[in-house]
């Protein structure tokens, strides 16, 4: 038995045993009472919910269209088994290290919830008391779901599937989980020193970011990159309906973290498609100053720069500054690929000067933004200087932290791919498919599986 398959069995019994355990634990999951809720409450943030899930198959195809063709579907793949990957983790364990009773306000109880115990269709007082448990727990699993499938875009190209399946797993408990109940839950360290963070920029976007500037680095060059061999997007239309539907999602991601019905909601929605529209303009521009035709690809990426820098600000600025916002971060980040193009760093994707400085720009300019609190709109430099430790808290924390990760995976499992699997490309290396054309031998089609080299 080879060592895949010595994995893929370990990994299956664990599956069946957690099936069983599931199935037969005895577990509270409390009802609530008839008209307990609002229903105009119910049915927006189960339709936020689904947009934010939404955003996952969006991010395949954003960076399915960048990759080379020999590697598209290993990087659409990346992205869509988060969603089987930590949805189980967040059933198990991850709901509770980010919302169980907290202990010192740095991590969840894992009791908690575990294994969704005491999660129901009633309240919870002090999570979301106008709302089922329940929802809440999974409209919090889409965010769960789409930081690590950010991370992907970084290290596309030449990471092992099944290394990457343990550090999304190891990112997820150690990295994601801490940051969420710093930041959203109530007694959260970070969110009782005042920290914004509406909808995501620091918890998602700017861990992402660090997380995948450390697995650039961690996982080393491509040799196409050490060859400086330039790169163009191969399926520019994949890239269009992948921000199409990351913009549509966006607004169950922004709105939805309003977890109401409410003004809040229509406030975060149309900030975030007001700075996600002035971004992908900037962003156009920029093309143009610099001699450069305006593109497609980078309309895209500008407008998805607008939408993360956006997010922590969403339902607390008003409509000027969201639009400052987008075009001040769509101007930074574009500096940012840049200034990146010019070192040896190959961060596939772009993922750390975009989701990264994105983000980081976005809660920078929310102490500055904020109704309540900002500096332009108070006059107070606290929430500002709150923002900055916090900044430079979880920069360290997410980057240092991801790299021990890196390196841990590598140990248990080699975590990237030989030379030989990355010239062939991830699709038939990793997954024994293609999106190529198969060759054909005397007439007859050579099967995927046979075109691998061992």
């Amino acid at each position: 038995m080879t060592r895949k398959q010595l994995i893929a069995t370990a990994c299956l019994g664990l599956l069946l045993l957690l099936a069983g355990i599931a199935a037969f634990l005895p577990q509270n999951h409390p009802e609530a009472q008839p008209n307990a809720f609002e229903p105009a409450d119910l049915a927006w943030m189960l339709s936020a919910s689904g947009l934010v899930l939404l955003m996952t198959p969006g991010l395949a195809f954003f960076y399915g269209g960048m990759v080379s063709k020999r590697n598209v579907i290993s990087t659409m793949l990346q992205s869509f088994i988060a969603l089987g990957v930590i949805s189980l983790l967040w059933y198990v364990v991850g709901f509770s290290l980010s919302f169980g009773d907290s202990i010192g306000g740095v991590i969840g109880n894992p009791l908690t919830f575990f294994m969704f115990n005491n999660v129901g269709t009633a309240p919870h007082p002090r999570l979301a008391p106008n709302l089922p448990l329940v929802l809440f727990a999974a409209f919090q699993l889409k965010f769960a779901i789409i930081t690590p499938a950010l991370i992907s875009g970084a290290f596309a190209e030449r990471i092992r599937f099944w290394g990457y399946l343990l550090f999304m797993c190891l990112f997820s408990l150690l990295i994601y989980c801490p940051l969420a109940h710093w930041t959203w839950h109530p007694d959260g360290f970070l969110m009782k020193w005042g920290v914004l963070d509406f909808a995501g920029g620091t918890v998602v976007h700017i861990s992402a970011g660090f997380a995948a500037l450390a697995g650039a680095l961690a996982l080393g060059r491509r040799h196409s990159h050490l060859e400086g061999h330039t790169h163009v997007p191969p399926n520019v239309p994949f890239i269009l309906i992948g921000t199409g539907l990351l913009w549509f999602g966006w607004f169950g991601f922004n709105a939805g973290s309003a977890l109401a019905a409410n003004a809040t909601a229509v406030q975060a929605f149309f900030t975030t498609h007001l700075a996600s529209a002035a971004a992908m303009l900037t962003w156009m521009m920029i093309e143009a100053v610099r001699g450069q035709r305006p593109s497609a690809a980078g309309a895209a990426i500008g407008a998805v720069v607008g939408l993360v820098a956006i997010t922590p600000a969403a339902g607390y600025v008003s409509y000027g500054p969201a639009l400052f916002i987008g075009v001040v971060s769509a101007a930074i980040s574009a500096g940012a690929v840049d200034l990146k193009n010019r070192t040896t760093l190959d961060d596939t994707l772009d993922v750390f000067p975009c989701h990264g400085v994105g983000g980081i720009v976005g809660m920078i300019l929310t102490a500055i933004f904020a109704k309540d609190g900002g500096l332009a709109t108070t006059g107070s430099y606290t929430l500002l200087l709150h923002h900055l430790g916090a900044l430079a808290f979880i920069s360290v924390f997410t980057f240092g932290g991801s790299y021990l990760l890196y390196k841990f995976t590598n140990v248990l499992i080699p975590i990237r791919v030989n030379a030989t699997h990355e010239a062939d490309g991830l699709d038939l290396s990793q997954h024994g498919e293609t999106v190529l054309p198969a060759p054909q031998e005397d007439g007859l089609v050579v099967e995927p599986r046979l075109m691998m080299r061992a």
